[in-house]
């Protein structure tokens, strides 16, 4: 019996490749977390800014307790049971007007892992909706094969590499439009992305990128892992960090250094370029 999601939420993830709207938070409570990382970004600009958005979970609390939010882990558990790991943090912010996006894409592309089959939820911190610039998913595409990439580099997109796939069929584009406090999941192979924001204020997204069980692998770089649920992982490379007991604590602040170097070798593995993120 599943925990969170219905038996039409499961099959909409398996048949479309993602689920949308999940309510995780109250609005209220979003827009305190909202309000503490505004906080946290003029206390620590050197932790926390654009090109420093990985992982933040092991720096400051309030986003580790949001990873393992029990409603975000319950519906991760009716997808891929009880065994589960945290691979990443990443947190998304596109500025009011500005010119920023995300290409086509498939997040499973550059992860280094011997399995697609994963889900990521992106949770809402503020409105996401056409005008600021929300996640688009092309709908029944996580069944395809994992796509060619071009790599661009492209000054105003955000992904690491700029990485696009071109002949999109466009024509299967759903809008994730999401409330502050609602999520969406989606599949490691679907093929996303999103708009510039043409608001007037930020959208702030934390995407948890991704849940795994346990038989998933990294093939790329080594096995660095937060512990959610259930039994954990034994790899023989891997790393299972800690869990920050107050924001900046120094024992995580470190390990998310050695795991930021670690992300870094995978997302660029064979590139000729490298960006800041």
């Amino acid at each position: 019996m599943s925990k969170v999601l219905t038996k039409e939420q499961i099959e909409q993830y398996h048949d479309q490749g993602f689920i949308s709207p999940i309510r995780v938070i109250s609005e209220r409570e979003a827009l305190s977390i909202k309000n503490e990382l505004e906080q946290v970004e003029a206390e620590f600009p050197e932790e926390i800014n654009a090109e420093n958005r990985n992982n933040l979970h092991l720096s400051f609390a309030f986003l580790d307790k949001l990873a393992h939010n029990k409603i975000i882990v319950d519906a991760i558990e009716d997808l891929i049971g009880p065994n589960i790991s945290l691979w990443a943090s990443v947190m998304f912010i596109k500025e009011p007007s500005s010119k920023h996006y995300v290409s086509w894409h498939q997040d499973a592309t550059y992860m280094g892992l011997d399995s697609m089959n994963f889900p990521t939820p992106w949770i809402a911190l503020s409105p996401s909706n056409k005008e600021t610039g929300c996640m688009t998913m092309i709908s029944g595409s996580h069944k395809l094969k994992i796509q060619e990439h071009e790599d661009t580099f492209a000054e105003n997109n955000i992904l690491t590499r700029g990485q696009v796939i071109q002949n999109v069929d466009e024509s299967r584009a759903v809008d994730l439009i999401l409330e502050p406090g609602e999520m969406s999941i989606h599949h490691g192979a679907v093929i996303h992305g999103s708009q510039p924001n043409k608001g007037n204020q930020r959208r702030i997204g934390f995407s948890l990128q991704s849940y795994m069980p346990n038989d998933i692998s990294q093939v790329v770089g080594r096995n660095i892992w937060t512990h959610v649920r259930g039994q954990k992982r034994e790899d023989k490379d891997g790393l299972l960090l800690d869990r920050p007991k107050f924001n900046m604590d120094p024992k995580t602040v470190a390990q998310r250094k050695l795991a930021n170097e670690n992300l870094s070798s995978i997302l660029y593995k064979g590139s000729k370029e490298k960006r800041n993120y």
